[in-house]
């Protein structure tokens, strides 16, 4: 799509956010990695470009560059943080290593009205995270901002080249939006041009036109993406469609049923349901170790996928629910940030399959997926359900996984989901489950010693899974679920609630 706001990526946390802030406002934005040929940012006639924030340093021999002619192309561009000194680096400024960083919150103050700054008061609370700084203007610029150790916004009006060494992208940030929004309506001139509701409409034509009259597979796992882009390819080409729903052993309780149901009776789309339970406890039986449970359940899964896939014939696509930040992370710029925990994906498939993608939701964020699945007519309950992990109960029983185990967690964690519901409480919160631990406790049920497992009670809050904060439920909420689960799961005596915010901790425990 054309017309929109080009993101250049240079490793920054946040690049995502950059662009899930500009689509909300109606426009349509895509991310580029920095080192994108000029011809090839070009090809997509951008009103606008910005440039993310991102780790290093522009002073560092490995420094993340682009080509100088990108600013010489009448296109307005928009540096954040980074990007500022990348901007004043190329163009002839200084940057320097700063005497004393900025991380997290800091007042900044308008020392020269611009339009970028537009309906800011003279002096908001902004967020910073850099070390570097720019100390000399390149020509041409005037300082428009700083905050409380440096520069911290330059302009070219004539050349509508702008920037912030600040984060306007990040809810801390007070008046960010407004920043983003004159930069992209008063300077680039946008208007919107991206709308769900048209998007249903045109992607089901261009689907028919690229499937004709083949063939399509889809691995659907009852999570949202795949189950979104299953219906979406369903309304496009029907029972063109082949579905292949594995049953691991290690989903909610009910899952299976509910999927089958939902989308083979309700939706009525072709779908082969895999009992493959029995394959994958005994894969896992004897591993604890969290890395190699995950890897173990995503290879198994690809394998019963693979071995399915080959059953179909005459199929010439593979679809799969892959969204827009699973295509940004393929061929984001790699920060500082260490691999925390692998996922399995049906992306791993062998080339003897010889299938073409078909991945209609690529261009969407999450929050899109979801209105497009209300769109589509799949249960609100359904769309908006909480993330799941690719492994499933897999890496929320700690320990070893056993068939027991998992059933003893499939109860707790329906209770505490029935809860949540019960109190108008899910929606409120972000991501909320169970975890069964490997430690066992001496209790007192009736008249009778209990020697049973611990279960964890995990509840987070956040707005991009990058930060979270343990839900302060009321003492009585946690009481009631803690009496459910120990008076109606057999094999639980003891509960207890998880406190621990992202970072340090992770919001899943494996």
């Amino acid at each position: 799509m054309k017309n929109g706001i080009i993101i250049l990526d240079f490793g920054s946390q946040y690049n995502q956010l950059i662009g899930r802030r500009i689509r909300e406002f109606g426009v349509y934005t895509e991310i580029l990695p920095y080192y994108a040929p000029l011809d090839e940012i070009l090809s997509h006639q951008p009103k606008g470009i910005i440039l993310s924030g991102g780790p290093s340093s522009v002073n560092s021999e490995k420094a993340h560059l682009v080509e100088e002619q990108l600013f010489e192309q009448n296109i307005p561009i928009l540096g954040i943080c980074y990007g500022m000194q990348l901007t004043a680096k190329l163009l002839g400024g200084v940057v320097s290593e700063g005497t004393k960083g900025e991380y997290g919150k800091s007042e900044f103050t308008i020392v020269k009205d611009n339009v970028l700054l537009s309906n800011l008061p003279q002096t908001s609370i902004v967020w910073m995270s850099h070390f570097d700084e720019v100390t000399v203007l390149p020509d041409g610029f005037e300082l428009i901002g700083t905050s409380t150790n440096s520069m911290a916004g330059m302009a070219n009006d004539l050349k509508k080249i702008y920037t912030v060494q600040f984060h306007p992208e990040v809810s801390h940030t007070e008046y960010g939006e407004q920043i983003l929004k004159n930069f992209v309506f008063s300077i680039c001139g946008c208007t919107k041009n991206w709308e769900i509701s048209n998007f249903i409409e045109t992607e089901v034509k261009k689907i028919r036109e690229k499937v004709g009259n083949k063939k399509v597979m889809l691995g659907l796992s009852g999570g949202v993406d795949s189950s979104v882009a299953a219906v979406l390819i369903h309304k496009a080409i029907g029972d063109q469609l082949n579905c292949i729903f594995v049953d691991t052993g290690l989903l909610r309780k009910n899952e299976a049923e509910k999927v089958m149901q939902v989308y083979g009776e309700h939706f009525n789309m072709n779908i082969k349901k895999i009992n493959a339970e029995e394959r994958f406890f005994f894969k896992l039986k004897g591993v604890d170790e969290p890395e190699r449970k995950r890897k173990i359940i995503g290879n198994e899964f690809i394998r019963v996928f693979e071995e399915e896939a080959f059953k179909l014939e005459n199929i010439d696509f593979l679809a799969q629910g892959t969204i827009y930040p699973d295509v940004i992370e393929s061929q984001s710029v790699k920060g500082p940030s260490a691999v925390i925990k692998s996922h399995h994906n049906v992306g791993g498939l062998p080339d003897e399959l010889k299938l073409e993608l078909l991945e209609p939701l690529r261009e969407l964020f999450k929050d899109e997926v979801r209105k497009v699945g209300i769109e589509l007519g799949i249960p609100k309950e359904l769309v908006y359900r909480h993330p799941f992990p690719g492994p499933g109960l897999g890496i929320r029983v700690i320990g070893e996984v056993t068939e027991e185990k998992v059933k003893i967690l499939q109860e707790a964690d329906d209770i505490f989901i029935e809860e949540l519901c019960n109190h108008d409480l899910y929606n409120k919160v972000s991501q909320a489950f169970v975890v069964l631990l490997p430690v066992k406790s001496v209790g007192v049920m009736g008249d009778e010693r209990t020697y049973e497992y611990t279960a964890v009670i995990r509840s987070a809050n956040t707005t991009d899974f990058m930060t979270a904060t343990w839900s302060k439920f009321s003492y009585e909420f946690l009481e009631l679920v803690s009496n459910r689960i120990i008076n109606e799961v057999k094999g639980i005596n003891r509960v207890a609630y998880d406190i621990s915010s992202k970072p340090p901790a992770t919001i899943e425990w494996e």
